[in-house]
């Protein structure tokens, strides 16, 4: 029988009493080690102690993998209560044996509010690079590729070095999902996932997010998916647009919020002419009622209904692009959304004209329903640099707001259908090739409140998400492995 070392963190002594004695039942678990940090004595007889700074941390890799002689690791990476399912090493090991996989997670149960319900997983791919990518905290590996992971391991992190060690393996050997709920997990952050979302640019984390972005950065190298930064210049502004930019809004049922945003955008003062164009999808809440209103009394304002009904955000943007009175310019503002004050359509176009990009984003303060400032505040994507954004793009789940394109070239690109990551999807493809312009300073309110899309998703709602910005990630890296292929 093959044999497997586990490596559990201290939670608190019921807790790890609990995990220890589940392991101790099974046949195949030859060591159970307990890592942890100041901790001067260990509570429970019989066991070795580890002492480590932290899971994610390069050191602690490589004392894993220093200290492990049996064929598997079991690692829980984090340090809440787990309750083994039924046979759940033996369904891993089995796994494991059969596939060859480096690395092996899978569904579970979770703990949350003495409630427990489903946590399904999803399947790794290779765009499945972003840090943030959930397996659960019960990881399955295999020794001798640890071993060589560590081996060519080339930084020291003290953050980043979990997350180094899983692209790494993911070069050598299979990462693979067991779809079945193998174990139970208590849940200690019960924050809904319009909170979660931004973590990563929150300015604590600054420090981690500098080495997840030097990890993948390198990985993109050794994959030959990273870029240069050899950006193209947009052709010279050609004739043929009736204005010079267009506000661009689709809305379905925003009754409360689309008069706030057309009047925000109506607003705007500028050296240039513009119009906003909404593409109202077919509203039954009386948002409809209520643009036609506005359009009466604003020429700017074109109220664009589409004959078709199958159209989501992207394609509502669609309709809107190829409407004749786009501008040469179309810049995004969400229907529940507003500009911080009158010149943030110049300080777009600006940039536009100065810099010869093809997308621009700018920075935006968050804010409650009645536009009161919420934590974190600022979000300016500061992480972004000309060098190497468009590989950090690969990393990250978003690249900020508000957004503005070059209508030529979006028209070439054309928008996915779809009212999830059609934004992404086009920072991605834009910034293969192009510049993409930032703007630091605030231009743009977000408000935060239960209409939001994703104020609050539940698993599958998230998990279906990351699937599509997961495959989104996987074509572009392909895409790029192919442009380097033929320089």
């Amino acid at each position: 029988m093959t044999k497997v070392t586990a490596f559990i963190p201290f939670v608190d002594e019921p807790t790890t009493i609990d995990l220890v004695n589940q392991l101790r039942l099974i046949q195949s678990i030859d060591k159970i080690i307990v890592f942890t940090h100041g901790l001067s004595r260990m509570p429970i007889t019989g066991l070795e102690v580890l002492q480590l700074d932290r899971i994610e941390s390069s050191k602690t890799i490589r004392s894993i993998a220093k200290t492990t002689e049996t064929r598997f690791v079991l690692i829980i990476i984090k340090p809440i209560k787990i309750n083994l399912g039924s046979f759940a090493v033996e369904r891993f090991q089995s796994v494991a044996n059969d596939t060859g996989a480096g690395i092996l997670y899978s569904d579970f149960y979770e703990t949350k509010n003495g409630n427990l319900e489903k946590h399904p997983t999803i399947d790794y791919q290779l765009g499945s690079i972003r840090d943030d990518f959930d397996f659960g905290p019960l990881l399955f590996i295999d020794t001798a590729a640890l071993k060589t992971a560590v081996e060519t391991m080339e930084h020291n992190f003290e953050y980043a070095g979990l997350y180094d060690l899983r692209l790494n393996l993911s070069r050598q050997k299979l990462i693979s999902r067991i779809p079945e709920y193998l174990y139970q997990a208590t849940e200690t952050d019960l924050r809904n996932s319009g909170e979660k979302q931004f973590d990563y640019v929150d300015p604590k984390n600054r420090i981690v997010q500098i080495e997840m972005e030097q990890a993948a950065t390198n990985h993109l190298k050794k994959i030959n998916a990273f870029l240069e930064p050899n950006f193209l210049e947009t052709e010279p502004l050609s004739d043929g647009f009736e204005v010079e930019a267009s506000v661009i809004i689709p809305v379905k049922n925003r009754i409360k919020t689309i008069g706030d945003a057309v009047n925000s955008a109506l607003k705007q003062k500028t050296d240039f002419p513009f119009n906003v164009i909404v593409v109202d999808n077919h509203s039954t809440d009386g948002s409809t009622e209520l643009l036609r209103s506005l359009a009466t009394n604003h020429k700017e304002l074109k109220h664009n209904v589409p004959k078709r009904k199958d159209l989501m955000i992207g394609g509502c943007w669609n309709e809107a692009l190829y409407d004749k009175s786009c501008g040469r310019f179309a810049v995004q503002l969400d229907s529940d959304d507003l500009y911080k004050d009158e010149n943030s359509l110049q300080s777009v176009v600006n940039l536009f004209r100065k810099e010869k990009c093809a997308m621009v984003i700018g920075s935006y303060i968050l804010t409650d329903f009645l536009l009161k400032e919420i934590p974190p505040g600022l979000i300016n994507h500061s992480e972004w640099t000309n060098n190497n954004g468009a590989n950090n793009a690969l990393r990250i789940n978003g690249l900020g707001a508000p957004r503005a394109f070059y209508t030529p070239i979006l028209r070439e690109i054309k928008i996915p259908n779809v009212s999830y990551g059609e934004d992404y999807f086009l920072g991605l493809t834009i910034s293969r090739n192009y510049k993409i312009g930032r703007i630091y300073e605030p231009i743009y309110i977000c408000r935060r409140w239960e209409g939001n899309s994703d104020s609050a998703l539940d698993i599958y709602k998230q998990n279906n998400n990351n699937i599509y910005k997961d495959r989104l990630r996987t074509f572009e890296i392909l895409a790029r492995q192919k442009k380097n292929k033929t320089k």
